[in-house]
């Protein structure tokens, strides 16, 4: 980030001696001069920071006077505490940008030009400190150009690692589909005509490989779609310019910060109606996820030709994104027609992030490029502790001291490929923060890959973590609150504590320990995993629910089952409960009532229906649906089936459905709050912690916040890590060291 090259101006500028020093424990600096001026060097070191500088401690010593003539930067020195992290990969700064479109700079048209405020970092480090002979440079030397940048403190790029230009540094190469170079001179320009042309090319980057069309181009989506087996899951799009975003969708002063921010994130916005991008890049949803350019690379690829491209991780169904050249021909064979690579290797994959702005605040929703892994400081100390993570979203996260470094997104583990790269993420999450706990912190379920490979692990100790506590215990971590709160974790899936599939929860909760208070009335999920792909298995299970032996005529009225020999089928395996695990999940339930409300049989894809019917809920109303609570001993039941009910005879009446998908999510937030009140009455709690993928509904996450501030409750919502599984580590961790310091 320059820090060093920062340091080396800053005590020139006050006529200082002594020296500057990478370490693995920090930055060391030593300087001699007169006091006002060491005085006026403090002030600068604090107040005078480069773009991507973070200081979290400073901490002083007078020395013995040396007699130092002038200022060096010495040579980095590793082993220490690990007390310095590894920055993330950054978009071209405006300085690069502009050199990059010069025609009389050297670095013309470069697709790899950087400096120190920007640039890859975390993608091409394979040790710390972070020098260029622990990076993917080191097989680049600098030629005497860019070694004088590199040597002369006055220069941009003095000590930038990843420094390079055409004579010394990486080159494109335009690869065919079975991965033999082809000799074009200029392998983008041939690219761009490919493109408009409709072939589908697979694109090295920072931390993978994407695979890209045009995107205004229906048949070149159509054959994407096809190849990669993502029929209808939306597919991020990237644009030249900010203009160029809000010409496709509706842009706030927030997603235009997050869209221009060096981070350059996916960005979820409101789309508007235009025929510049293809119906089939996002169907059935009312968002469009998209970035701006982050790379050189990108920069000229979107010069002139495009409206947009559409620009996906380059990867098979459930596998992570592909990273090195002769990995991606093998494993995107049949997908990608072409691949522009190039030969600076990427060590750590890396997605691109993805975040949304809800309640005027950024959401994040996929953690990864840009952010990661900057660790999330805690309020407190904490031993060390290896947490792996759930199945879906994964991350993993090493708790040390008051760091809790959570690695960059992982994916879901159903692959060979997945697991092997948690693997490669546990041995670079271990360098970054350099131990290796041997406390180690899983999920519950029996089932998940994360929790076996604990058993497997050598540990001292394993702490099996409840899904949902560690929700709310990861919120509560990136606020620094302690003590209890009432927990709302609302998502599709969670292995309680009782064997049943949790999802619709109320606890009770601090750091080490919950109580489940109140859960959504348990329902059948028939046929268990087939439900969450088949949403009208869920419908019948409502309407079941609601309307006892009678459920089959509403079925038949309302056209749910595909086929009347399923009646049979479905009854027999619900009364004999097979194959029909029981769930509180609230993601099931917006499966089920998309499916009431014709939105949604079928899925591609996890989430599909309950995004579809979130798109479906426009406009406003002021009609709630009924919905009970319920006490069982001890504890509080919603009971939805009136809910269903009334949504039956609606459709009966010829209610319109968009209504009635907007009633639905209205009432929502307001049965949260009766139920945050209620155990308010019980337990004098007044601090509300929202988690779990349902708050990725907008509509939702806004409307619950709402109802809850009005009810004088304070609310605490994620706002470093996403609400989905993306951060159960974070709290998996943090519920583990609680449970150590308590002797738990």
């Amino acid at each position: 980030m320059g820090f060093r090259p920062f340091i080396y101006r800053l005590a020139a500028k006050h006529s200082l001696s002594g020296y500057v020093q990478n370490r693995s424990d920090g930055v060391v600096v030593e300087v001699e001069g007169p006091e006002v001026s060491i005085a006026s060097f403090m002030s600068g070191v604090q107040g005078e920071l480069p773009p991507l500088a973070e200081v979290s401690q400073i901490s002083c010593a007078e020395v013995e006077i040396k007699e130092d003539t002038g200022f060096r930067i010495i040579e980095s020195e590793s082993g220490g505490l690990g007390k310095v992290y590894i920055t993330p990969d950054i978009a071209t700064c405006s300085q690069c940008f502009a050199e990059l479109f010069d025609p009389e700079d050297r670095r013309f048209r470069y697709p790899f030009i950087n400096c120190t405020n920007c640039g890859p970092r975390l993608t091409i480090i394979k040790d710390i400190p972070y020098d260029r002979i622990n990076t993917s440079m080191s097989c680049f030397p600098l030629c005497p150009l860019c070694r004088g940048e590199y040597d002369n403190p006055a220069d941009r790029r003095f000590h930038a690692e990843p420094n390079a230009c055409p004579a010394c540094g990486p080159a494109l190469s335009l690869l065919d589909e079975a991965g033999k170079l082809l000799p074009d001179k200029d392998p983008l320009r041939k690219v761009v005509t490919l493109l408009l042309k409709g072939y589908v090319v697979a694109m090295k980057g920072l931390g993978g490989f994407h695979l890209a069309v045009d995107a205004a181009n229906d048949e070149a989506l159509k054959r994407l779609r096809s190849r990669k087996f993502r029929e209808e899951k939306p597919l991020a799009i990237m644009v030249k310019d900010i203009s160029a975003a809000a010409r496709i969708a509706q842009l706030g002063k927030e997603e235009e910060a997050l869209l221009l921010s060096p981070q350059r994130p996916i960005v979820l916005v409101r789309r508007r109606e235009t025929d510049a991008i293809s119906p089939a890049v996002a169907p059935g949803v009312s968002d469009l996820g998209i970035m701006l350019p982050y790379t050189p690379l990108h920069h000229m690829l979107l010069e002139n030709h495009f409206q947009a491209l559409v620009m996906t991780s380059a990867n098979q169904v459930d596998e992570p994104i592909c990273m090195r050249n002769r990995e991606a021909i093998q494993r995107l064979r049949g997908i990608a027609d072409y691949f522009l690579v190039h030969n600076r290797d990427i060590l750590v994959r890396c997605d691109d992030s993805i975040v949304t702005v809800s309640s005027g605040k950024k959401r994040m929703l996929r953690r990864s490029r840009g952010f990661a892994p900057k660790p999330v400081t805690l309020k407190k100390w904490y031993p060390e502790i290896l947490a792996l993570g759930p199945q879906m979203k994964t991350t993993l996260c090493i708790l040390k001291g008051t760091l809790a470094f959570v690695s960059p997104h992982i994916g879901d583990m159903e692959t060979p490929e997945a697991r092997d790269f948690h693997q490669e993420s546990l041995t670079l999450m271990q360098k970054i923060a350099e131990c290796k706990p041997d406390i180690i912190a899983c999920d519950l379920h029996p089932s998940y890959y994360t929790t076996k490979l604990a058993e497997e692990l050598p540990a001292s100790r394993i702490i099996k973590v409840q899904h949902h506590h560690a929700h709310i215990v990861s919120a509560m971590a990136e606020h620094g609150i302690e003590g209890e709160v009432i927990g709302v974790a609302m998502d599709g899936t969670g292995y309680g504590l009782d064997g049943t599939v949790w999802g619709g929860e109320f606890l009770v909760a601090e750091e080490a320990a919950f109580t489940r208070i109140g859960h959504i009335m348990n329902y059948l999920l028939p046929g268990g995993e087939k439900a969450i792909r088949e949403p009208w298995r869920i419908a019948v299970s409502l309407l079941r629910e609601a309307y006892g032996n009678n459920w089959q005529e509403a079925a038949e009225e309302l056209q749910i089952v595909p086929e009347k020999s399923y009646y049979e089928t479905m009854n027999r395996i619900m009364v004999q409960k097979f194959n029909s695990p029981l769930t509180s999940s609230l993601g099931r339930l917006f499966d089920g009532v998309a499916a009431l409300l014709g939105v949604r049989k079928m899925v591609t894809f996890e989430g599909q229906a309950a995004m579809e019917l979130e798109a479906m809920a426009k406009g406003k109303t002021d009609v709630l649906l009924p919905v009970d609570i319920r006490e069982t001993g001890n504890v509080l039941c919603l009971d939805f089936s009136p809910m269903i009910r009334n949504i039956v005879d609606e459709i009966r009446k010829g209610r319109n459905k968009t209504e009635i998908a907007c009633a639905f999510h209205v009432t929502l937030p307001v049965v949260f709050r009766d139920m945050a009140e209620a155990i308010r009455r019980r337990t004098g709690i007044d601090r509300v912690v929202l988690s779990g993928g349902c708050f990725q509904n907008r509509i939702l996450t806004e409307g619950t916040i709402s109802e809850l501030e009005k009810a004088g409750f304070v609310v605490y919502f994620h706002h470093l890590l996403p609400t989905n599984d993306g951060c159960i580590s974070l709290g998996q961790a943090v519920c583990a060291g609680a449970q150590v310091m308590r002797g738990i």
